[in-house]
């Protein structure tokens, strides 16, 4: 793609995740179910989580195009890295994450993880915006232009932290609340749970891996 092309599709999909996080953070309080947003509100769920985090990196994908564009090369260069890294390391892998897990889930029993109250709070669109427009955008993002991976090391570790970081809060909330953040956590025993969070890191990992290989089938070998 041309860079003022690239500047606004970035803008457009930075507005859309502005706008879909906007629109869940300010459900009416009155509204919200009380067994669902209890200690720390829709800040507990990886799903919003990920809205902020997409409209963090298509914020960081659009400064780097408009640089771009206005031959502020050195400044780009730093963004472009940063950009980089967001989507290989996070972007791209968790909005995986969170669209396949969510379905798969949803399918089996959606009481576990999207109770059947939230339907009169958050409406048809706003769920699909959440759970299933993630993916398709991750995936143009692939093919609309290359992304430079970090060492398969570096990527790993920091990608492991970032879960470690997101496990720790559940765990907090649970400790504080004594409500697990997805109901389905509470089928399991303590030992039960550490093999679903650890199969779950495998899982983000292996879409880590997925993303990887798609940029380089696509574009070619190209690393930090």
């Amino acid at each position: 793609m041309e860079i003022s092309t690239l500047a606004t599709y970035h803008c457009l999909a930075f507005v859309w995740f502005f706008f879909v996080a906007y629109s869940i953070a300010h459900i009416r309080t009155e509204e919200r179910p009380s067994e669902v947003f209890l200690y720390a509100g829709q800040w507990k769920y990886l799903t919003v989580l990920n809205l902020v985090l997409q409209a963090v990196f298509y914020g960081v994908s659009f400064l780097a195009d408009v640089l771009r564009l206005i031959k502020k090369l050195r400044c780009a260069k730093c963004v472009i890295s940063s950009r980089d890294l967001l989507f290989s390391v996070l972007a791209f892998p968790v909005s995986t994450f969170v669209c396949i897990s969510f379905w798969t889930l949803y399918s089996y029993n959606r009481e576990l993880v999207y109770p059947k109250s939230l339907d009169r709070v958050i409406p048809f669109w706003l769920n699909h915006a959440m759970h299933t427009a993630v993916l398709p955008l991750a995936l143009l993002e692939i093919l609309a232009l290359p992304h430079r991976y970090p060492a398969k090391r570096k990527g790993l570790i920091l990608l492991g932290f970032v879960a470690f970081l997101y496990i720790s809060w559940v765990l907090w909330i649970y400790s504080v609340t004594g409500e697990w953040v997805y109901p389905l956590f509470a089928l399991f025993s303590p030992p039960g749970l550490a093999a679903f969070f650890a199969g779950s890191l495998a899982v983000i990992v292996s879409f880590y891996n997925f993303g990887e290989f798609l940029n380089r089938m696509i574009w070619g070998q190209s690393k930090f």
